[in-house]
């Protein structure tokens, strides 16, 4: 596979990815894979090294040598709009019972507390962490823990509180 960077003005790339497209690339080899994409702000092109088996030989004086591109003009007849992806409407599904289940934890801290709490779910559990040193705070929040069915969780670099998510 023979490797070769093509230079692309930023507006072409939009345009592709909002499904504008007013040209199109017609140099281009069927097999053509993307290697990588950049965007060279000072040169305002965006830079894409690409491979094929298709381009022609060339005596390499760079590593990767240029690609000229030759863009051909749609017609306004030829120009259609990409379809839209419609989304899914919103179902009750397990994230959103998951986030209900750590707002319903959330709730039984007092405000001030929350803010010294961060909180995440781990498989079954509620995991709470202490985003500071918590000094008087840490035998209130481990009272409401232990009311709720949790536990202190000792480690060598992290510590935190696990309750167990209610099953229904």
């Amino acid at each position: 596979m023979k490797m070769r960077t093509i230079k692309l003005e930023p507006e072409f790339l939009l345009e592709a990815l909002r499904g504008k497209v007013t040209s199109f690339a017609t140099n281009l080899p069927e097999n053509l894979e993307l290697l990588n994409v950049k965007y060279d702000l000072f040169s305002d092109y965006v830079l894409a090294i690409v491979r094929s088996d298709g381009f022609d030989d060339i005596e390499e004086a760079y590593p990767v040598p240029e690609f000229k591109v030759v863009y051909a003009k749609l017609s306004q007849t030829e120009s259609k709009p990409a379809t839209l992806i419609k989304p899914e409407p919103l179902r009750e599904n397990k994230r959103f019972q998951v986030n209900t289940e750590i707002r319903a934890v959330e709730e039984e801290f007092s405000p001030e507390q929350r803010e010294l709490l961060s909180f995440t779910v781990d498989g079954d559990f509620v995991i709470i962490k202490p985003v500071q040193y918590l000094k008087d705070e840490w035998n209130e929040i481990n009272d409401v823990v232990r009311s709720l069915g949790g536990k202190w969780i000792k480690g060598d670099f992290s510590s935190y509180w696990a309750i167990p998510l209610q099953q229904s």
